[in-house]
């Protein structure tokens, strides 16, 4: 414990007390430059039966922040939680509410995982805004009692050639790196976007899974009277003040980047140090719950704390660990320093407590104790500063029933389809160059493109237990070394499909994050989320996310896996111009043996392609129309979810039979973007046939190659394995089609032939799709010139056929 009286005492004279509040309520106080309407400012003096102080007004503007409160969105985010079944309950442990969800995923292992947002301090400073992003969400982690085990990342930038975004991807991608590799965490997997649409507000959004036992399940709750109440980790600086009230809960002026002061600073080492400490502090039962430390900083910990537990909370502000000695008290509250936890610890273990933390040289300070009054008292140099319900702080905020318009130009955007856009005539010689030359063009553009440039930089094996990482179509982990139980995690979003319909586009994230689990050789069984719109003062933005939250708790429902818990983004716009909607959908899924594990790429020649699923003309919203033709319009891919769940179970079957050595759905790009990246994967090439494609499902070879229709995957099957695979397919009544055989060679070099439309060679493919990163922002770390080729000793070993038998 570090002596609190290194702190410099200044007299108190002018302190603004609650009795001083109470004397002096003509006061004029600055609620609208801390980011609080004038209603809400009156709402805070009648449930005071006074005018708040200047630290409970601190308070009260970072914990009714949109970002901190969710005080537009949660009318429509409680129908998550009325959208249940029982299904969806069985493997729930721990719900929305709490720092993270739970599940249980077997054998006495839970899983923990939650994706957040760091949108806007990531443009101002984007090394740190990133970094810092990482740090909050793995405290979120740790709160719950478990071990971070695997990070991940989806990331939206602005267009790619414009300068500025130059400057953003570099801190940004930088800032995951260094804090994650710091932490010793593999980052597994994420997406990585362009678009004009995020130029002035990218999007960076963070995801953390852990693991734990059953029994070591903690809650952040501040119960038993007489317990101390502790701050410990990094001491508390002037970085991050007004982050959630002034600088994520509201838009960015046309002007460009301000606000830097509101951007955290972040210490990957420290943290990491606070990982194994709150770790043992819960193993040895020292603590009765740990809060981390993020948004709102002391203001959120000591609030949810005392509301979520016997509701009373005594603090002395003055024990506050200093890195900077001439911080005010409403600094203090609202400081959002990383790597600071608050746990609550009973006195009798506080000497056992002290020496955990001096074994991991963490620092610590008793600011407290757990009170019966029902009320947060906090005091500053002798005086009562603060004197609140807590609930009024940390729950009972305001909730806006905000206006509601479908947008005006809705109509005219879905009824302008891409199904009357130009597509090349395969019938001559012009058409089917003009196929070869699109199919190139989507390989190379910005948003299907290798990122290698942004995952080289990421260390995806530290620890030693993934199984799949980058460029796989989802991460996996193993949990248990003896059984190989492990669990399997994937994120998607498209802003395109929600920008023509949010509902529908939400559902399609939903099912494409499900489809992807599903392709690792996973069972789906939960999501959390990470919902980014523009300002919830729009009434087109509101109507968009309440339609989005509509199509993501139906689509949830019928896939019959709980939301366990999420974040909201509002005020992603620069002036009056928002972004796309964008929520980002996580699903994990678990499996029994990480052994059982399917690649994404084809390994070995000789193999047959099978395409699952049908394809129709649904071009809308595809990355084909916007890379071809410069178009967004139509209506998004239907989706139908018993489809995917029902593709998902037969994936899961041939996984337990051991009878599909890899898997790859089709989403972004369709066919030919699977096709491209599955030949890549290992430099294996293959000739593809699609007349069986063609004639059954009526289309034409641009409609094959590029149409997003969903519930779609190929896979590769051992000719020894092809009758059970057809056997199994046929049974369940799922539509199947040979579309090729894996190994094209043309003289020495891997090639991709589609059967009487074109051939490219790998190393022409891999150029294009693996060049467009490095023109823009330099070298690929790692990266061999002109490399495309796996050997075979170096690629996943497949699990051995029937494996369960």
């Amino acid at each position: 414990m570090t002596d609190a009286t290194e702190t410099i005492h200044v007299p108190s004279a002018g302190l603004d007390t609650t009795a001083n509040a109470a004397a002096t309520p003509e006061k004029q106080q600055p609620y609208d430059v801390l980011g609080l309407k004038a209603d809400e400012y009156e709402q805070i003096k009648a449930i005071l039966g006074r005018r708040p102080t200047s630290a409970e007004l601190a308070m009260y503007s970072v914990m009714w922040s949109e970002h901190c409160s969710y005080k537009s969105s949660k009318k429509y985010l409680r129908i998550f939680g009325q959208k249940v079944n029982d299904n969806m309950r069985k493997n729930l442990m721990v719900g929305m509410g709490q720092n993270a969800g739970v599940v249980d995923i077997g054998e006495g292992w839970a899983v923990t995982f939650k994706v957040e947002s760091h949108n806007h301090p990531s443009y101002i400073e984007p090394f740190q805004g990133a970094a810092t992003g990482v740090g909050g969400i793995v405290r979120d982690i740790i709160s719950m009692g478990a071990r971070p085990v695997a990070v991940m990342d989806q990331l939206r930038f602005g267009k790619i050639d414009d300068p500025d975004t130059a400057r953003v991807v570099h801190g940004v991608v930088a800032g995951i790196s260094h804090y994650g590799n710091c932490l010793g965490l593999p980052n597994i997997g994420g997406e990585t976007y362009f678009d004009p649409v995020y130029q002035g507000n990218p999007l960076v959004n963070a995801l953390a899974v852990g693991v734990l036992r059953h029994e070591d399940l903690h809650l952040a709750n501040a119960e038993g009277v007489g317990n101390k109440v502790v701050l410990f980790g990094a001491r508390t600086g002037g970085d991050g003040i007004g982050g959630a009230s002034i600088l994520a809960s509201d838009t960015f002026s046309s002007t460009g980047p301000t606000k830097r002061p509101a951007v955290q600073v972040g210490d990957p080492f420290a943290e990491k140090v606070l990982i194994e400490c709150c770790l043992e502090l819960f193993q040895k039962q020292l603590v009765d719950g740990i809060q981390d430390l993020g948004a709102a900083g002391i203001s959120c910990a000591t609030s949810e704390l005392a509301s979520n537990g016997d509701g009373g909370m005594f603090v002395e502000l003055d024990s506050v660990l200093l890195r900077d000695p001439s911080l005010t008290a409403e600094e203090i509250l609202m400081s959002e320093s990383q790597e600071r936890m608050m746990a609550v610890v009973h006195p009798d273990k506080l000497e056992a407590f002290d020496a955990v933390l001096k074994k991991w040289d963490v620092e610590y300070s008793v600011l407290g104790e757990v009170t019966d009054t029902g009320r947060l008292v906090i005091q500053w140099r002798g005086e009562e500063i603060v004197n609140v319900d807590p609930r009024t702080v940390a729950i009972d905020g305001p909730v806006y029933d905000r206006p509601v318009a479908r947008p005006e130009w809705i109509d005219a955007l879905q009824a302008d389809s891409a199904a009357g856009l130009a597509r090349p005539d395969t019938t001559t010689d012009d058409g089917r160059a003009e196929l070869r030359e699109q199919f190139l063009a989507l390989a190379g553009s910005p948003n299907l493109a290798d990122k290698s440039w942004v995952t080289n930089q990421y260390d995806y094996y530290v620890g030693g237990n993934t199984a799949l990482a980058f460029p796989e179509d989802a991460g996996m982990i193993r949990v248990d070394e003896e059984s190989g139980l492990g669990f399997s995690i994937a994120t998607d979003a498209n802003g395109r499909y929600c920008q023509l319909d949010p509902a529908q586009g939400a559902k399609l994230a939903l099912a494409e994050a499900y489809r992807n689990v599903a392709v690792s050789g996973a069972v789906p069984m939960a999501v959390t989320d990470c919902l980014n719109f523009g300002s919830p003062e729009n009434p087109e933005v509101m109507w968009q996310f309440s339609q989005a939250v509509e199509g993501l708790s139906d689509g949830c429902l019928e896939l019959e896996i709980p939301v366990t818990g999420g974040n909201v983004s509002f005020y992603n716009q620069t002036g009056t111009t928002p972004i796309f909607p964008t929520p980002v959908v996580g699903v994990l899924g678990v499996i029994d043996d990480v052994a059982r594990r399917i690649p994404s790429g084809w390994q070995d020649p000789g193999e047959n392609i099978y395409l699952l699923g049908t394809t129709a003309l649904e071009l809308d919203g595809s990355a084909w129309a916007g890379t071809v033709h410069g178009h967004l319009g139509g209506r998004p891919p239907a989706v139908d979810l018993q489809r995917e769940k029902a593709l998902a179970e037969l994936l899961h079957a041939a996984a337990i039979k051991g009878i599909v050595t890899s898997a790859h759905d089709l989403a972004d790009g369709g066919l030919a973007q699977s096709l491209a990246e599955s030949v890549l994967r290992f430099g294996v090439g293959a000739r593809i046939v699609l007349d069986e494609v063609l004639e059954r499902d009526g289309i034409d070879a641009a409609t094959a190659l590029f149409s997003e229709s969903t519930a779609r995957v190929i896979v590769s099957v051992p000719r020894e394995d092809d009758v059970e695979f057809r056997g199994l397919c046929e049974g369940r009544g799922f539509p199947v089609a040979r579309v090729g055989v894996t190994d094209a060679v043309s003289g020495e070099v891997p090639t991709l032939e589609v059967q009487g439309l074109f051939t490219v060679g790998l190393e022409e493919l891999a150029s294009a799709h693996r060049s467009t990163l490095p023109e823009h922002f330099g070298p690929v770390v790692g990266y061999t010139e002109g490399a495309f080729y796996v050997a075979p000793e170096e690629r996943p070993q497949r699990a051995p056929r029937h494996l369960a038998e």
